[in-house]
C-alpha cells in the first residue's frame, strides 16, 4: 500500500508457537490484488517457554479446550481489531481476518461475533470450536491439506458444517498432499476471495 490512508484491513491470526512475523509475509503476494488494503499481523499475548506465542494454551488431548481457549482469548483479539479500526477510521466492514490453525480457530471465533459483519474471512489448516453466539455472518473461505499431520482435514468438513448451519455462507477446499501449511494455490484462492469481498466495500 502506498502512503495513502487505507481503504480496508487485513489482518493475519497466526497460529499456535509461531507469532506475527510467520504470517506477514503473506502480505507482499497479497497486496497486488488488495492495493489499498493494510496487512497487520499482531502477537498473540501470550509467551511460551521456547520464545513463540499461543493465542491459548493448547495440549490438544481435551477437544473442549478449543471452546474454552477461544472464548478466553477472543477480548484480547477484539481489542486490538478495535484500536486498529480505530486508529484509521474504518469500521468492521472493512476488516478481513486471515487465519492459520490456532489462528484459525481465533478467527472464527471473532469473525462473527463482531456488533457489525466484517468483510471476508479466510481459515487455513483450522477448526471451529463452535458457531452458538454467531450473530454476523461474514463470506468464509477454509482450506485444508489432505495430509495435515497436526490438526486432520476433517476438521474443516465440521467447521463447514458448523458455519453453514449457523447460516454462515461457507466455501472450502482441500489441497492435495498438504501438510499443515499453507500452499501458492491455497493462497492464490485466499487472494481472490478477498479481492472479490473487500472490493464491494472499498469501492463504494
Amino acid at each position: 500500500m502506498s502512503g495513502k490512508a487505507p481503504a480496508a484491513i487485513v489482518m493475519f491470526v497466526h497460529g499456535y508457537g509461531a507469532d506475527g512475523s510467520d504470517l506477514i509475509g503473506l502480505a507482499d503476494q497479497l497486496a497486488p490484488l488488495l492495493p489499498d488494503a493494510l496487512f497487520l499481523s499482531p502477537d498473540a499475548p501470550g509467551r511460551m517457554a521456547h520464545g513463540g506465542r499461543e493465542w491459548f494454551p493448547l495440549t490438544m488431548r481435551d477437544p473442549s479446550e478449543y471452546k474454552r481457549g477461544v472464548e478466553a482469548a477472543a477480548p484480547a483479539l477484539d481489542r486490538y481489531i478495535d484500536a486498529e479500526l480505530a486508529r484509521y477510521g474504518l469500521d468492521d466492514g472493512r476488516l478481513a481476518l486471515v487465519g492459520f490453525s490456532q489462528g484459525t480457530m481465533m478467527s472464527l471465533q471473532v469473525a462473527y461475533r463482531r456488533s457489525s459483519p466484517i468483510a471476508a474471512v479466510v481459515g487455513f489448516s483450522g477448526l471451529c470450536a463452535g458457531a452458538d453466539g454467531a450473530v454476523n455472518p461474514a463470506p468464509t473461505l477454509l482450506i485444508h491439506g489432505t495430509h495435515d499431520e497436526v490438526l486432520p482435514a476433517g476438521m474443516t468438513l465440521q467447521a463447514s458444517q458448523t458455519l453453514g448451519e449457523a447460516g454462515i455462507p461457507v466455501e472450502w477446499h482441500f489441497r492435495p498432499g498438504l501438510g499443515h501449511g499453507i500452499d501458492p494455490d491455497g493462497l492464490a484462492m485466499a487472494g481472490d476471495h478477498l479481492a472479490t469481498h473487500l472490493s464491494k466495500v472499498t469501492q463504494r
